[in-house]
């Protein structure tokens, strides 16, 4: 095996992998140990924590056959030389402009995380934002940070998004109605401050890091790795030209991943399909897996993303045997980001199957009552962080807690559809920096960024934002109760 290929083996991702391994793994055993000392709760045995990965794969199955098969796909595209030759031409038509990439994109994202949680989908975009930030002379952790900041703080502020607005509206008690206006417009309030924020921390430690390179959050690893897939492969020549091949390749590609955004989007929910229509599935969009656009999940995403894997092969004629080497070597690379998806998944397991998920969000409830609203929303806010380190999921998490903070809020007279933004928040704002989402670990993953550089340089962007929301939150809750 050659030196440039042993550096590319799925099993020598080395520190990267490990680190993250072991922050999940440590996490799912203080968990698990916590139960041992809650009377109130069922005591994980030992053969749980042994399960839990294992039992996370099972529970992540979905997300995890998409995330190999979108391993394979980008394989495939990266065999063409397509990718290579298109970032190389991007950058020298935005030469002297390259920052002004940094806002749109993170709002495009931005608007994806507001409409429909569009967060774990992302990770399919790390890799190819880290190879064209790099070749714009940033890091790849401004490539992480566009997508991960960029849907993140959609997701914070959650207008539509039937995963989080959605599910805590469902949750909520029969004599408690939710005012869809309140939750519109604090949504859009948090979704554009956050987005703002977010794009400025960006965009002046990319600034920084162009100017000087020794200002990068990298470690000494990372820089190498970043240079090895990145600097060293990437196309410097000002004569470089897509062929006609590679720009279809690039249409295709850029066609895949517009018609997943689009399958994802609820449209059932906004009433431009018809939920008759679509649980027949004799809607137009089903002919592709059988369930309509607006029904897709990760399955559907994943056999899509097949589909186009080997067209995108056909027309970059690669041939049979190279369409499917190429493809099979890109799942062995992004295996270890599957295998670190369902730890994560794995804690979320203990949570509900000991029930410590409910014990926590109903003694911390208790406290809250008969508080004004100056107390009640900040404390409800940081519950709510806690909460969702533990539980990264914004449905779950809404099942757990809208059917018991709610009636409280209504109790002393406080604004219920306020409680729903402050809980979506929180967890949107955790799930921007927490190692038990797997679509953060998964991502940095791929853009070859270790968990703790990420965490290192966004604590304190995520530190303002959280602040700034706990501000409007309270804010809200005291004008609209």
């Amino acid at each position: 095996m050659s030196k440039k290929e042993k550096k590319k083996s799925p099993t020598n991702m080395g520190r990267k992998g490990l680190t993250a391994f072991s922050i999940i793994l440590i996490l799912l055993v203080v968990v698990a140990a916590s139960t041992w000392f809650i009377p109130d709760v069922i005591s994980a045995k030992l053969s749980d924590i042994i399960m839990a990965p294992v039992n996370g794969f099972v529970s992540a199955v979905d997300v995890c056959i998409f995330i190999l098969i979108l391993g394979g796909f980008l394989a495939i595209v990266k065999k063409t030389g397509a990718l290579e030759a298109g970032i190389a031409t991007l950058v020298r038509k935005l030469k002297g402009r390259e920052l002004l990439l940094i806002p749109v994109l993170m709002f495009v994202f931005s608007v994806g995380g507001t409409t429909y949680g569009m967060l774990e989908e992302t990770v399919g975009f790390y890799a190819l934002l880290a190879a064209t930030v790099v070749a714009m002379g940033y890091d790849t952790l401004v490539g992480a940070a566009m997508v991960l900041l960029g849907a993140g703080s959609g997701v914070l502020g959650s207008t539509i998004n039937p995963f989080a607005v959605g599910a805590a509206v469902s949750a909520l008690p029969d004599n408690i109605k939710a005012d869809q206006s309140v939750i519109l417009a604090v949504g859009v309030i948090l979704w554009l401050t956050s987005y703002l924020i977010s794009v400025f921390f960006v965009m002046r430690y990319a600034k920084k890091v162009k100017r000087d390179k020794g200002s990068t959050f990298l470690s000494l690893q990372e820089r190498k790795e970043m240079e090895a897939e990145y600097i060293n492969k990437k196309h410097t020549e000002d004569n470089v030209k897509l062929t006609k091949r590679q720009k279809v390749v690039l249409w295709l590609f850029a066609l895949t991943f517009v018609v997943m955004i689009i399958g994802f989007i609820p449209w059932v929910d906004f009433g431009v399909i018809s939920a008759e229509v679509a649980d027949a599935g004799t809607h137009w969009s089903a002919i592709l897996t059988g369930n309509c656009f607006g029904y897709f999940y990760f399955l559907d995403a994943a056999t899509w993303f097949l589909i186009m894997a080997i067209i995108i092969g056909i027309v970059g004629d690669l041939g049979e045997e190279g369409i499917v080497d190429t493809f099979m070597k890109g799942v062995g690379e992004i295996a270890t980001v599957v295998m670190i998806v369902a730890v994560a998944r794995g804690i979320r397991v203990i949570m509900e199957s000991t029930g410590l998920g409910d014990f926590v969000i109903g003694k911390a409830v208790t406290a809250l009552e008969g508080t004004s609203p100056y107390v009640f929303a900040p404390l409800d806010f940081i519950l709510h962080i806690l909460l969702s380190i533990l539980v990264p999921s914004s449905s779950g998490l809404a099942t757990l807690s809208t059917p018991i903070v709610a009636p409280v809020a209504d109790g002393i007279n406080l604004n219920a559809s306020v409680t729903i933004m402050i809980l979506v928040a929180a967890n949107g704002l955790v799930n921007l920096i927490t190692p038990t989402c797997g679509s953060i670990m998964g991502g940095l993953a791929l853009a070859k960024v270790e968990y703790r550089t990420w965490f290192k340089w966004g604590f304190k962007v995520v530190f303002t934002i959280g602040l700034v929301t706990m501000i409007i939150l309270t804010a809200a809750m005291v004008i609209l109760s």
